[in-house]
């Protein structure tokens, strides 16, 4: 896969009441790379990430996704996976289960590919384990499988690393690291120092709704 930009954001503005969350905000990311946002709580992450995936919609400025705007040419971003908030799974079932019914409201019929998904982040697809009773770094895992599961070029994630351990998060990092080299789009942001230093090829920190690069 040749890289190109993927995610264009162009002077981006975003205000709820009075409070200014995005700032003329400009990014582009291209396919092959994995990119890092930092910043505090309330500066503006989130809402971004909500923005590129058309949850909301700007009150200025553009943002293209694959060459389309979001909000004229597309509304929702659906050649991605996503993980801004923790998904509703149902509790009763198992996380293979949960998956499962997420696979075929999509019309997906590979079980093979699914379950090699669910190993691949750490979990077993044959555990009858009920998500009720997840911990949340499985709960974290069984999220990147599904953002993972329709093999999708963009992944956009919102603290992925959030409840794993040590060696659950050196074994999303190696994840994440082979996403990179199959020519995906990785768009992630986290309190983790490390996380960022170590996966991601640009870093970005946002500040009160303005986003600036640092120099890794």
């Amino acid at each position: 896969m040749t890289n190109k930009n993927m995610i264009e954001v162009q002077g981006a503005c975003k205000t709820f009441r009075e409070n200014k969350v995005l700032k003329e905000v400009s990014l582009a990311c291209e396919s092959g790379k994995i990119y890092g946002i930092v910043g505090r709580n309330g500066s503006g992450k989130t809402v971004l990430f909500k923005c590129i995936c058309g949850f909301y919609k700007l009150d200025k400025g553009q943002i293209k996704v694959n060459g389309k705007i979001m909000g004229k040419e597309i509304d929702m971003l659906t050649n991605a996976g996503i993980i801004i908030e923790e998904p509703a799974y149902l509790r009763n079932f198992s996380g293979y289960r949960n998956l499962e019914f997420l696979y075929r409201i999509r019309n997906k019929k590979d079980k093979n590919k699914l379950q090699e998904t669910m190993k691949e982040v750490g979990l077993e697809p044959l555990s009858k384990k009920r998500v009720g009773k997840y911990s949340l770094g499985m709960r974290q895992r069984l999220a990147l499988a599904q953002a993972t599961m329709e093999n999708q070029e963009i992944l956009i994630m919102d603290e992925p690393m959030n409840g794993l351990d040590k060696d659950g998060v050196a074994d999303m990092r190696r994840f994440f690291e082979d996403l990179k080299k199959q020519g995906k789009l990785i768009l992630l942001a986290s309190h983790n120092k490390d996380d960022i230093d170590i996966l991601c090829d640009e870093v970005f920190e946002m500040d009160k709704g303005e986003l600036s690069p640092i120099i890794i």
